[in-house]
């Protein structure tokens, strides 16, 4: 973890579309919420996804862990944080979590993120400039 580094927080609104027939937040939709973050927070630093392609660069998940806490309902305003806590020569950890509008939080995930060669599919070192936008 890199000291001083503020823990990035993109809102997000819970539509029904994101629910079950209950009301409830499908759980695969929590994965969706946590890419949009990591997603944000490299645009927040400078990094365009879709540029890294025409460098031959690929960001991919390559595992992931979560720990539901307690669900979201629709109309619901989550947080959805994103912190690179590791960060090694061909991928970053990325500690995330989803809070409900009054601060309880509900899901808890560890994703790790390969930087691939976008032709072959194997396994590249970061970037210097992305290395240089995380510290």
């Amino acid at each position: 973890m890199h000291s001083g580094q503020a823990i990035f927080s993109l809102p997000v609104r819970v539509y029904i579309e994101d629910t079950d027939a209950g009301g409830i937040v499908y759980y695969a939709n929590y994965l969706k919420y946590l890419e949009r973050a990591r997603t944000e927070f490299f645009r927040q630093k400078g990094i365009e996804l879709r540029q890294c392609f025409d460098q031959n660069i690929n960001y991919v998940v390559h595992s992931l862990s979560l720990n539901y806490k307690k669900p979201a309902h629709l109309d619901d305003q989550l947080q959805v944080t994103a912190f690179p806590e590791k960060i090694a020569r061909t991928y970053l950890n990325f500690a995330q979590s989803v809070y409900h509008q009054s601060g309880d939080l509900l899901v808890e995930a560890q994703v790790k993120i390969a930087c691939l060669h976008f032709d072959t599919g194997k396994p590249r070192a970061l970037p210097e400039d992305l290395l240089a936008r995380l510290v």
